[in-house]
């Protein structure tokens, strides 16, 4: 179901001190958006996210979710991240085709974990490593505090070469 205005504002207010959400317009109307949240609320796995991508119908095909998902990557990285999941409800083949596409690889499924329209579904899990491991991370930068590193204004940029008919 789509959600409202409001509920939809909250959702991004939630997220956007910490982690990147980023939308794409096309004459003058949203063609998709991408974005990152926690991985777990726990302390543990603040160096985790979960990423989500969105392409209006209309749109599709157009390189759009590959250059929303290549900009939120450059971005994620570079505050310091160093996993990335996401969930795929299953089936469904283009999608996991097009995460795979980009690197992500499978982990596992929860079986018949979500119930919608009178049915139960299994979600896929596929991860993509950011960076290397170590036994010292540092504590991922806010967008705030990344904003202002060099290569920030670089990132938002890399998806853009991958938007067809541009």
């Amino acid at each position: 179901e789509v959600p409202t205005h409001a509920a939809f504002n909250r959702r991004v207010a939630q997220i956007q001190e910490k982690y990147p959400w980023l939308v794409c317009e096309w004459d003058k109307k949203i063609a998709g958006y991408a974005y990152a949240g926690s991985h777990r609320s726990r302390d543990a796995y603040q160096w985790s996210v979960e990423l989500s991508v969105y392409v209006n119908a209309q749109f599709q095909r157009k390189g759009i979710g590959r250059a929303l998902y290549e900009s939120l990557i450059a971005l994620l990285k570079l505050q310091g991240f160093v996993n990335a999941f996401i969930g795929i409800t299953l089936p469904n083949e283009p999608s996991t085709k097009f995460h795979e596409s980009l690197g992500f690889q499978p982990i596992g499924t929860y079986h018949n974990v979500g119930y919608k329209k009178g049915q139960w579904h299994s979600v896929g899990w596929w991860e993509l490593p950011l960076s290397v491991w170590s036994n010292a991370p540092k504590v991922p930068l806010s967008l705030l505090e990344a904003g202002n590193l060099e290569g920030w204004q670089d990132a938002f940029q890399t998806g853009l070469k991958f938007i067809k008919g541009n």
